[in-house]
């Protein structure tokens, strides 16, 4: 929206210059999009006459016009058409800066010197018309020779283009954005002057108004203007409808969108004699109806729309013959436009749904100043001061116009102003900042709330222009946020939000990511598996065993919650294998789901008369499931994988120990337990898939083995259940370290692993045991094996003696002698 600041300047008193009023526009939610400065660049434009215009051989865009400026005939090239002899148009000779910096030069073409150039309104930053020259005979008396700023009575100005929210349909006008100024300076703000009522007979005895769907048209005042002469319009109302962009087109026009733009009601002058019975009523539209738009466009109405919520509906002026006349709020019909040869006018002033004309203003295509302020919300309550500006303006230009009185005025349904209670503390619970009852009560007066006290509250009362304010909570955010507007954001404190437990990953959340990033380290694809099948997927592992079963589901392939990833994982690889892409390795981490009758898990629930109520749940088991599908995996490559993979996510003293009982799918002689050797607690198992199973799942394993890695994501968050490594920092040591080779014979019910960790606790000088040998042959006693390790004795402050090597390996043999492990 453009608005200059010489308007503005008639509402209240503003001395500020335009960089310093932008900021303060800013605060107030009017963000400047940019600043014009009019005027500028005029000083050496004129007023020339049209005595002659002559075709050039050779050019059919442009032609020669002789022109005189009171100094003699000067030869200008010229591209526009709309001109005719005698008419007035500026002229910037050579020499002459525009606005812009463009600079006037004398050049040739098709053989033809142009002596300066003939000036469209846009050239010269007077409006957005481009389409021709400016002709001045239309707008003014010319005089030839005078200065275009003196003709037009310009006076240097600067037009602020102001960026207006949705939600601020009062700003929408001069006067809206001069009383935001005004209350923020805590400046008078000043009244247009209006105009009254001189006729001597009524309204009523001259023309009719009504309303027929009082949801769609709240308001609907008919003014009754006689003696009407349409004609140009004064300059100073040209200039004004020019600065916010606009082309003047006549005095009524005029005069209706400059009433629109200073006070933010649209009104609509109708010629009276163009519509029957001189009656003006509101109604929808109804199907088949058809309006000729003063933009020439006939426009089917009341057909069916397409947005959300849009039932089609159109509101509709209509005349006493029921025909249609205008489409309310948006645009006229081209049968009852404003003529020359108008007399009387039928000036309409109404309010209308907000939303009925924005769904119609979308749906037909068709946006007008009309409409982006009736779409957001005019005042119910401006219309008749609306209409007697309108009065006082076009008298200027028509003397004897008479308005009759007692305009018509029928009421529909408007909205209610909400009661918006403010509690004394409420202002700096929200902003952060006190500000005292009396200038919170200023502020809101200088917006034209109304304010009353009650008890240590405000009432407060929404002026009928801020439809934007709701009720209840959100109406008590909209006022504070007025308050807040007009104080000043700049004003208010800057604080940084703090939080007692600023947001960050849980530990289990910190472990999950964990895990998934090792394992794809490792070279495993991260794969996702259905979480519900069906009872014969279930069976193949669990036979007769209870199930979780959801009560509605959408297929009975879909109706049973899974107790393992290992069949869908199986099932995934089979795919891949199928597909010749089956050398792969993927893992999952999900939950898996066990019936309440098979675990003794019971979870008591607060509620009831009665007190705590015990609920049987599912249990439910978060796991990571690992499957080696390589051509060379088996369970040697699992137990490999686990190794690295507890190496990386930092678990010290897990073993793999034999099962008692086979876990569902896995081979009953090629698995293990993952044990914490502190607790014993059982973290998952380790392994190969059960052949059966991949036999029953895949039909191209060929025989293949696949590895297998199950483990119970809930065990491994417990941290009491396994000890982290690493968690101190040792410093190596700068001596030479010393490494033997140590070889027993061993029971085959002692774990390596066992083993390893007596040998590492044996000497203080030990750094590292790593097994690197297992041997089981015919020289060895039955039940028996011998295991190789690799030893590395170093000390932090000095170098090993080979006595103190000798020393070390004897503690460490005796050591291994009390399992039962015999030095080979």
């Amino acid at each position: 929206m453009r608005i200059a600041l010489s308007w503005l300047r008639e509402f209240v008193e503003l001395h500020e210059s335009p960089d310093e009023l932008r900021p303060v526009l800013d605060d107030l939610g009017l963000v400047v999009e940019g600043i014009e400065y009019v005027g500028e660049g005029l000083q050496d434009v004129v007023v020339a006459r049209i005595d002659e215009i002559r075709a050039i051989k050779g050019a059919d865009r442009v032609r020669l016009v002789v022109v005189d400026a009171g100094a003699g005939p000067l030869e200008i090239v010229c591209g526009a058409t709309n001109f005719a002899l005698g008419d007035h148009v500026p002229l910037a000779p050579v020499g002459a800066v525009l606005p812009g910096g463009f600079e006037i030069a004398q050049r040739s073409m098709r053989g033809v010197t142009s002596n300066g150039m003939l000036c469209s309104a846009r050239e010269l930053g007077l409006s957005e018309d481009h389409r021709g020259l400016m002709v001045l005979d239309a707008m003014i008396e010319p005089v030839v020779g005078q200065s275009l700023l003196e003709a037009l009575d310009i006076t240097p100005d600067v037009v602020f283009d102001i960026s207006v929210e949705g939600n601020r349909p009062d700003a929408w006008s001069v006067e809206g954005v001069a009383r935001d100024l005004a209350t923020r300076f805590g400046r008078a703000l000043a009244a247009p002057s209006l105009a009254e009522p001189n006729g001597t007979e009524t309204s009523a005895s001259f023309a009719g108004a009504g309303i027929d769907d009082p949801d769609l048209c709240g308001r609907l005042t008919v003014s009754v203007l006689r003696n009407v002469n349409v004609g140009p319009s004064p300059a100073w109302v040209a200039r004004r409808v020019q600065s916010a962009g606009m082309r003047p087109i006549s005095n009524v026009v005029d005069a209706s969108n400059l009433v629109m733009l200073e006070l933010g009601q649209p009104t609509h002058p109708y010629d009276a004699a163009q519509v029957a019975r001189r009656t003006i009523r509101a109604r929808r539209a109804r199907p088949g109806e058809k309006l000729l738009t003063l933009d020439g466009v006939e426009r089917e109405l009341a057909r069916a729309g397409r947005g959300l919520g849009d039932t089609g509906e159109d509101c509709v002026i209509v005349d006493g013959d029921d025909h249609v006349i205008g489409l309310a709020g948006i645009m006229g019909g081209a049968t009852s436009e404003i003529s020359d040869d108008t007399t009387d006018v039928l000036l309409e002033a109404a309010f209308f749904d907000p939303m009925t004309i924005a769904r119609s203003s979308k749906r037909h295509g068709l946006r007008s100043e009309a409409s982006n302020r009736f779409e957001r919300g005019v005042d119910p309550h401006l219309a008749l001061r609306a209409a007697a500006r309108f009065v006082a303006i076009l008298r200027e230009s028509v003397p004897d116009l008479e308005w009759l009185s007692a305009p018509l005025d029928v009421w529909g349904t408007i909205p209610t102003p909400p009661t918006v209670e403010i509690r004394s503390d409420d202002v700096e619970r929200l902003l952060g900042l006190e500000i005292p009852d009396d200038e919170v009560t200023s502020i809101l007066r200088g917006l034209n709330f109304e304010v009353t006290e009650h008890g240590e509250s405000l009432m407060v009362v929404p002026s009928t222009a801020r439809l934007d304010v709701r009720s209840g909570a959100a109406g008590r955010a909209d006022v504070i946020e007025e308050v807040a507007r007009i104080y000043g954001y700049r004003r208010l404190p800057r604080r940084t939000p703090k939080w007692p437990e600023p947001g960050a990953l849980s530990q289990r959340q910190r472990l999950r990511r964990h895990l998934r990033d090792v394992v794809v380290d490792l070279g495993a694809i991260e794969a996702w598996t259905p979480t519900l099948g069906s009872d014969a997927e279930f069976d193949l592992l669990h036979p007769g065993v209870e199930r979780v079963r959801i009560t509605n589901p959408l297929a009975s392939e879909e109706s049973v919650m899974r107790a393992t990833m290992i069949t869908g994982l199986v099932r995934a690889w089979g795919k891949n294998v199928e597909r010749g892409t089956g050398d792969v390795v993927l893992a999952e981490i999900g939950a898996v789901f066990a019936h309440p009758a098979t675990t003794p898990t019971s979870r008591p629930t607060r509620g009831g008369v009665g007190g705590s109520v015990t609920l049987h749940l599912p249990y439910e088991n978060e796991r990571l499931t690992v499957v080696l599908g390589r051509h060379d995996d088996d369970a040697t490559s699992a137990v490999a994988f686990w190794a690295i993979l507890a190496e990386r996510l930092g678990l010290a003293d897990v073993v793999v120990r034999s099962v008692d009982t086979t876990p569902h799918g896995l081979h009953p002689t090629r698995c293990g337990r993952l044990v914490d050797r502190a607790s014993g607690s059982v973290l998952g198992f380790v392994g190969e898939v059960d052949a059966a199973l991949v036999e029953s799942l895949v039909a191209a394993s060929a025989n293949r083995r696949v590895g297998i890695i199950d483990l119970d994501v809930d065990a491994l968050a417990d941290f009491t259940k396994a000890t982290r490594r690493g968690e101190v920092a040792s410093v190596p040591s700068r001596y030479p370290s010393a490494s033997i080779d140590l070889a027993f014979v061993t029971p085959t019910s002692v774990h390596a692993a066992d083993l390893a960790h007596e040998l590492a606790s044996a000497s203080e000088l030990v750094e590292d045991v790593a097994l690197f040998d297992v041997y089981r042959g015919a020289n060895l006693p039955d039940a028996t094996r011998s295991v190789a390790f690799s030893v590395r004795f170093s000390s932090p402050d000095r170098t090993l003696s080979e006595s103190e090597v000798a020393r070390a390996r004897e503690l460490l043999i005796d050591k291994a002698r009390s399992l039962g492990a015999v030095l080979r």
